[in-house]
């Protein structure tokens, strides 16, 4: 059994969100950590994402991960592949969203993709080419402050062109009100202009509908996750997928509970302080990690005592803006990071080790130290807690138990996230 779609995802967070939207859509699915060897059973899924940490990393180690992944998914005979990035389009200064996107087009031989990042039922939406997120364009979203890949442009069409040497377009809603086939036709008459990636205007799920069937036959898709809730019913519509009863099914979940965060965004900072006015919480700063291993051990002390009832505890690093540039000055906007990264990553491994059984993560580059210390290579996706955010469960040596974890991109989940997740948890 060969699987029908196969997607690489340029960070963990992402990576779980593709891969949620695709179990609500009734797919079951398998996300994996790197490039998975050939020994991996995927006979019992429908489609695999494998998670990479390619955001914000040189352009050239981002296209080489990624063809890797490529080659991998098209060994398992994948119908369609996805070429998943967040549905804020952020990247570096130099991609690499443009470089990935042009190497998987070579690699595969085809002159056409669609860029897609929109996901309305979590507020992002493309109009005229512009991201918003909620009622504000991108630049003015919080995106403009994002530590590691500040986002200060809403025309994402001009945003993509500065990071490819091909032609960039737009699929404005205007033609997509006329439905798919329009929207084919208009996409094949850009073809013919040498046009190689569409930027889509999105603003509801309709759209992510007529796109979903517009781009069927493309074998190369990109965008947010929205665009992957759309694509599972046209796959059982092209008869490539059966109906598949409870295909987010996990098994009961044990253990203390924990929260990690090293996201800074708006969203991640009103969680922490809504999860601190009812539970225990410790704060990690850059400066205090760098000056030795003193605070980290405190942490961990803390972290100890209070998962004494079970928690959940929150050990983080979240802070505003002004707060982070002032240790990035200090330290380095790099070496700032990997310091956060690394004392979460530790904490991970040493407290999971120690008996936490539920894990909820917060913020991209802090999932992917969290996994990466955890030495996970697989997880089973669950049920959802927000949109975008599934629970998971990974099997480790260490633990007759599965662990349940729940890896949150920054800017998602609602105010209540933190303590809600526990109790959403079967």
């Amino acid at each position: 059994m060969t699987i029908v779609l196969g997607a690489i995802a340029d960070d963990f967070t992402g990576a779980t969100d593709l891969a949620n939207n695709l179990v609500r859509s009734g797919m079951r699915c398998l996300q994996v950590i790197g490039v998975p060897g050939p020994e991996l059973d995927v006979s019992e899924v429908d489609a695999v994402v494998v998670a990479l940490k390619s955001r914000s990393c040189p352009a050239d180690e981002a296209v080489a991960d990624s063809l890797a992944a490529l080659a991998w998914l098209q060994a398992q005979g994948a119908r369609q592949f996805f070429f998943k990035y967040c549905s804020t389009f952020d990247s570096t200064a130099r991609g690499n969203i443009g470089p990935v996107a042009d190497a998987l087009m070579e690699r595969l031989g085809v002159t056409q993709t669609v860029m897609v990042p929109a996901f309305p039922v979590n507020g992002r939406t493309v109009y005229q080419g512009h991201l918003f997120v909620g009622d504000r364009l991108l630049n003015d979203s919080g995106m403009q402050h994002h530590p590691l890949t500040p986002m200060t442009d809403a025309d994402l069409v001009r945003v993509l062109a500065s990071q490819t040497p091909h032609p960039v377009g737009l699929a404005p809603r205007s033609v997509l009100d006329h439905g798919a086939e329009t929207t084919r036709q208009h996409l094949a008459a850009l073809a013919e202009q040498g046009v190689r990636h569409v930027i889509c205007d999105t603003l509801d799920e309709h759209d992510l509908d007529v796109l979903a069937e517009a781009c069927e036959a493309m074998p190369l898709v990109t965008g947010g996750s929205g665009l992957g809730q759309a694509l599972p019913d046209r796959y059982r519509r092209l008869g490539w997928l059966d109906e598949i009863a409870e295909p987010g099914r996990l098994q009961p979940a044990s253990g203390s509970a924990l929260v990690l965060s090293g996201s800074c965004s708006r969203a991640t900072l009103a969680q922490v302080a809504h999860f601190l006015a009812q539970h225990p919480g410790f704060a990690l700063d850059p400066l205090a990690l760098a000056e030795g291993g003193a605070q980290l051990e405190a942490a961990l002390d803390f972290a100890r005592e209070a998962l004494k009832s079970g928690g959940p505890v929150l050990v983080y690093a979240s802070a505003d803006p002004e707060k982070v540039k002032a240790a990035q000055a200090r330290l380095g906007v790099e070496h700032a990071g990997q310091l956060v990264e690394r004392a979460l990553g530790q904490l991970a491994a040493t407290l999971v080790n120690e008996g936490v059984g539920r894990l909820v993560v917060a913020g991209g580059e802090t999932s992917g130290a969290v996994v990466s210390a955890l030495k996970l290579n697989t997880l089973r996706i669950g049920e959802q807690i927000d949109p975008g955010v599934p629970w998971t469960q990974a099997h480790l040596e260490s633990r007759e138990a599965p662990l349940s974890l729940a890896l949150k991109s920054g800017n998602f989940g609602g105010v209540d996230f933190f303590t809600r997740a526990f109790e959403v948890l079967p």
